[in-house]
């Protein structure tokens, strides 16, 4: 898990780096002048066109920024570098779909589902997250998905028996056509969707290193017996500007319906992301965050503006806190911050809930000025997690309950259980008052009751 967290952080990274500079350096202004407008412009250009933002594209949005300062009266009671942020915030959403804008996420029932991309845009995994993510927001609602897993890719090697191993971990139903080509595997596969009484069926196709007309005719092929309502497009948020002319190909020759964004964890600029609904006119309606199937989001062009403009995104965050822990052991651990009675062992399970929604980079990205937060600082708190589980994993279960009863023998002895040096132990007890300290704080304040409503 440590291993992950400096690319975990990195999904806007550069992106909301450069602009939260350019903003917070506005909002100390006293006072908008044309001046700080145009060194202001001058530095959003500069950012935007370093992550990859068409040049074009750059211009147009500045204009609607100026369009913005000029065609507007500044109250008095406004601090003008505010006002500048939120021109930009307003421009920035408005490039990215608009307020209320976010992409249909549900899928007419019953219907198939046709996914497609290039070869390497990480399609195959994408296919199982969506399946995994329609079913986990079944859940939520009390209700459950009948779902079909099944692929057409007889091009990439292995391609069907990973689509095949990733069901199996999602819980969802596959299907291996014994046909080996596209035409009677895909007249198979859609027989045994229909015969099967399945609500959905997410199929994968065949892609190519480079769009290519055998691949685009053998996707018309595919989607002509198949006859799917939704079409799905995968494009590798690391390709840039280039995943726009892949789009514009695809939507030429076949149409989808909206785009899914992968490998949005790596060194990518954000700038696909930032230009695509303005180029295309087509929403993106999921970005995919990582390696596990839970790393799979909606894009919301609401939430994804905080985030790259540095504010966080909090709701993600709450939404992904419901659905990775167990409502009972919230419940449970809420119970005992009321009562006071936190101990050592409520104090390993709370960092294992921070485990289960993922590395502390995973979890940073959603929070106000993440973009502070160098790797190195999150490395540092995630090897510290670590090696605080395993030194109260060496202590007794009474030592657990009553800490204070931890004197230099028996941090000596723990600390040898657990493969740490003493004044380790002294750090983690000192951690542990500090957070009793937060805890009995937040209760005099009545926040915890609200805080675990």
């Amino acid at each position: 898990m440590v291993g992950h967290s400096n690319t975990n952080l990195l999904m806007f990274t550069f992106l909301s780096q450069k602009l939260s500079g350019v903003l917070s350096w506005m909002t100390n202004k006293g006072r908008i002048t044309q001046e700080n407008i145009d060194e202001a412009c001058k530095q959003v250009r500069e950012a935007l066109i370093e992550a990859d933002v068409p040049l074009a594209l750059v211009d147009t949005f500045l204009e609607e920024i100026n369009k913005g300062i000029v065609g507007n009266k500044l109250q008095s009671s406004v601090n003008p570098g505010n006002y500048f942020v939120k021109i930009v915030h307003d421009k920035l959403l408005e490039f990215l779909g608009g307020k209320g804008a976010a992409p249909s996420t549900v899928f007419q029932i019953p219907s198939v589902v046709l996914v497609m991309g290039l070869q390497g845009s990480g399609k195959t995994t994408t296919l199982a997250k969506l399946g995994y993510w329609i079913v986990q927001q079944a859940q939520q609602r009390g209700k459950k998905r009948h779902i079909l897993l099944a692929s057409v890719d007889f091009y990439r090697p292995a391609a069907i028996d990973q689509l095949e191993i990733l069901a199996q971990r999602a819980g969802i139903d596959f299907y291996r056509a014994a046909a080996t080509n596209v035409i009677d595997a895909t007249t198979e596969i859609y027989q045994k969707f229909k015969s099967g009484g399945y609500e959905l069926l997410l199929l994968d196709t065949a892609g190519r290193l480079h769009i290519d007309s055998s691949m685009m005719d053998e996707l018309k092929t595919v989607s002509k017996i198949t006859n799917p309502k939704h079409k799905l497009l995968v494009l590798d948020a690391m390709t840039g500007q280039e995943s726009l002319n892949i789009a514009k190909a695809f939507d030429e020759a076949l149409g989808f319906e909206s785009a899914i964004l992968t490998k949005m964890d790596s060194e990518t600029r954000g700038g696909a992301a930032f230009a695509f609904r303005y180029t295309l006119k087509k929403p993106i309606a999921w970005i995919g965050t990582g390696e596990k199937l839970e790393d799979f989001e909606a894009f919301i062009p609401e939430r994804m503006t905080t985030r790259i403009l540095g504010m966080g995104d909090l709701q993600t965050l709450l939404e992904k806190t419901q659905t990775s822990l167990v409502t009972h052991d919230q419940e449970k651990a809420a119970q005992r911050l009321m009562e006071g009675n936190f101990t050592l062992k409520d104090f390993a399970e709370q960092m294992s809930m921070v485990d289960k929604l993922g590395s502390l980079s995973t979890i940073s990205r959603y929070l106000p000025g993440a973009q502070n937060v160098t790797p190195e600082m999150l490395e540092k708190g995630q090897t510290e997690m670590k090696r605080f589980k395993a030194i109260i994993g060496s202590m007794t279960p009474k030592e657990r309950m009553v800490p204070t009863i931890l004197d230099a023998s028996r941090k000596k002895r723990v600390a040898i259980g657990s493969g740490v040096e003493v004044q380790d132990v002294n750090q983690l007890l000192q951690r542990f008052d500090q957070s009793k300290q937060f805890v009995k704080m937040f209760k005099n304040m009545g926040m915890l009751k609200r805080f675990f409503k």
